[in-house]
């Protein structure tokens, strides 16, 4: 099974507090990590996939990051789901967002993911790992112990057919989410009201046996905050 990926989903509308004071002036996807900003590392790994199509959520200095997408020069086409009122969070902004994603499963990525493919394009491999007869989303993890600069206990448990179930508390998990991953629309739906967690989404998934994973075999950096960006910039350099 495989999936053709038309539509990605990048989520760029947070505050960035934890990358303050960087993020007084700017919001965190335009904070510039190894020469360029974060969101454009998220931007050229989705359009190198093939994607032609990238919806934008914004809230925080929103000007900003539309100018930012209008001075780039590329072929891809990006639509502004505006959030400027009122921060829905990530599952609010995808509900907000799902009238401008089409009827078919597609890619949602966090603008401040700074990730190294591996042998093989990751986004590509999460397309023809795709199993929509069995699959509601499909998220790309990386081994708790090359998640570079996180300090988080993991997240989930990997099954070997890949399928997912949360860290026990009191634990640490294995895997940790990558911000990437591909969703069915048929998730979108019911919402708790207007601003909640994608985690919800994930937890319907769980319950009925359609949350799966994959491992990322590259590298992946958690740039949240500014201490993190030299320590980041520092293995890019040195391969």
């Amino acid at each position: 099974m495989s999936t053709r990926l038309s539509t990605a989903m990048l989520m760029a509308a947070g505050l960035g507090k934890r990358m303050r004071p960087l993020t007084a002036t700017r919001p965190k996807p335009l904070v510039r990590v190894a020469g360029k900003a974060l969101i454009d590392h998220a931007l050229d790994r989705i359009e190198e996939a093939g994607i032609g199509r990238i919806v934008v959520n914004v809230h925080y200095l929103p000007d900003s990051i539309i100018a930012h997408l209008k001075a780039r020069r590329t072929q891809a086409d990006y639509v502004i789901s505006d959030e400027r009122d009122r921060l829905l969070e990530t599952g609010g902004g995808l509900m907000k967002a799902a009238p401008l994603l089409g009827d078919q499963p597609f890619l949602c990525a966090n603008s401040d993911n700074l990730w190294v493919d591996g042998p093989r394009n990751s986004i590509e491999m999460l397309a023809e790992l795709w199993d929509d007869a069995k699959m509601d989303a499909l998220l790309l993890m990386i081994p708790h112990a090359r998640a570079t600069c996180h300090s988080g206990p993991g997240d989930f448990h990997m099954a070997p057919d890949g399928r997912l179930s949360r860290r026990k508390p009191g634990y640490i998990a294995p895997f940790v989410y990558t911000g990437i991953q591909i969703l069915s629309p048929r998730l979108l739906v019911d919402p708790p009201g207007d601003v909640f967690s994608t985690n919800m989404f994930w937890n319907r998934a769980i319950e009925a046996g359609r949350l799966y994973g994959a491992s990322h075999p590259g590298l992946w950096f958690d740039v949240g905050t500014p201490q993190a960006i030299p320590v980041v910039e520092a293995d890019l350099l040195h391969g």
